[in-house]
């Protein structure tokens, strides 16, 4: 049976290039990082060099890079790395009701501890208003943490104005940028964020390894503990094969962005196409994001040239991640439709992979204010370049048939 893979949102497969620079690197580079031998400074040279390709790719300082183990621990050590290393009285934390769990689950555990969390409402449109960000805002307030994009829905916040918002208070403020790193650009320059959390499976590299931006000059206490490396900002010997396999997926990405973006912006547009005009009662999650990104063609002709201004010009209002499409059928329940859509083969889900097991309906929706009701009929597609139109058509057949399938046999909410 084939398979279509529509769950990139959740982890992508490894590039080529990521694959062979871990290999290598597994094989002929085997030694600590930190001895003082041959094999340990080849280790080392990898570090080093990976370190500055991650840096390059944000336009920073190669010692604002901090390897960590991926997103969860990245986005752990962000908002406790902060809040230990103050001496603040008080200490604020604002964040929103659409974070990944793993900056909501460590807010939680810091009010435990005596800190006091704002926790922001985002609009019908999934979007967290700078405004609500500054009016939030109070004397001991230490932090601000608002994700880059929702893994959700797709939507991209204000990052940027809230950033500025944040920086005018004299706040330290963090970005989960774990769905955007590597698909959309990221301007350090314009996004004046302190501390940025990446994972490296997100954008074709390795799972288990990731970084953590963290700028000059702000305030970190080390989450783990133990040796020097990093530092001392995260004690452990250095993964070396996935690190350099993630510096090798950054570099991929940096190459082939615009292209990657249009194509799959161009492929979740048609599959919302094909779903909306053959299926009743579908609709976008949110509505807003039927306002496409309209990426341009990335090539100017037929020389294969780039065009100059690329497919992110600077008059685009991008709105939502390139290949996310989150969207809900009346009558249906989500998870009835995904065991259906895995048995023709294709592979969705109904939300963050961490929490299907639990099969909780998603709190990024219902604090939307959609129902628990539209919530529980909604999944996620999330398309790639590595997808073709023939799987969107596939896919779009096999929803259809699958959907009307559940309506009629009575499997309604």
């Amino acid at each position: 049976m084939k398979t279509v893979y529509f769950d990139n949102g959740a982890t992508t497969p490894m590039c080529e290039p990521s694959l062979k620079a871990m290999c290598t690197a597994a094989s002929d580079c085997f030694g600590n990082p930190s001895g003082t031998y041959g094999p340990g400074f080849s280790a080392k040279k990898i570090l080093n060099e990976s370190r500055a390709e991650i840096a390059s790719a944000l336009d920073c300082y190669e010692s604002e890079i901090i390897f960590t183990s991926g997103g969860t621990e990245g986005d752990n050590a962000a908002v406790l790395g902060t809040f230990y290393a103050s001496d603040r009285p008080g200490k604020h934390i604002i964040t929103t009701e659409i974070e990944h769990h793993a900056v909501l689950n460590v807010c939680s555990f810091l009010e435990k501890q005596g800190a006091s969390v704002t926790y922001l409402k985002p609009s019908k449109d999934g979007r967290i208003s700078p405004e609500a960000v500054k009016e939030a805002i109070r004397p001991d307030t230490l932090l601000v943490s608002v994700m880059h994009a929702n893994n959700e829905t797709g939507v991209l916040q204000p990052v940027e104005e809230i950033a500025k918002v944040a920086k005018e208070a004299g706040v330290y403020f963090h970005t989960d940028a774990v769905c955007t790193f590597g698909k959309i650009p990221i301007d350090l320059r314009r996004l004046e964020a302190d501390i940025l959390s990446v994972s490296a499976h997100k954008f074709y590299g390795p799972k288990g390894t990731g970084f953590l931006f963290t700028r000059r000059g702000t305030a970190f206490a080390p989450l783990i503990r133990g040796g020097s490396q990093e530092e001392g900002r995260r004690a452990g010997t250095e993964n070396v094969p996935a690190i350099a396999g993630m510096a090798a997926a950054v570099r991929y990405c940096r190459e082939n962005m615009e292209w990657h973006a249009y194509a799959a912006a161009k492929l979740r547009d048609l599959l919302w196409k094909l779903l909306s005009e053959s299926i009743d009662g579908v609709h976008l999650n949110p509505e807003a994001a039927g306002r496409s990104m309209d990426l341009r063609n990335p090539v100017a002709d037929d020389t294969g040239r780039n065009d100059p201004s690329g497919a992110f010009g600077p008059e685009k209002d991008v709105l939502l991640l390139p290949g996310t499409l989150n969207v809900r059928f009346d009558g249906v329940k989500g998870e009835s439709l995904l065991i259906l859509l895995d048995g023709k083969g294709i592979c969705a889900s109904a939300g963050a992979a961490c929490e299907r097991k639990g099969k909780k309906i998603s709190h990024v929706l219902t604090a939307m204010g959609y129902s628990e009701k539209e919530a529980s009929g909604s999944i996620r597609f999330t398309l790639s370049h590595l997808n073709t139109e023939e799987e969107v058509r596939y896919a779009a057949s096999a929803v259809k048939e699958s959907v009307e399938y559940l309506r009629r046999i009575g499997l309604a909410l």
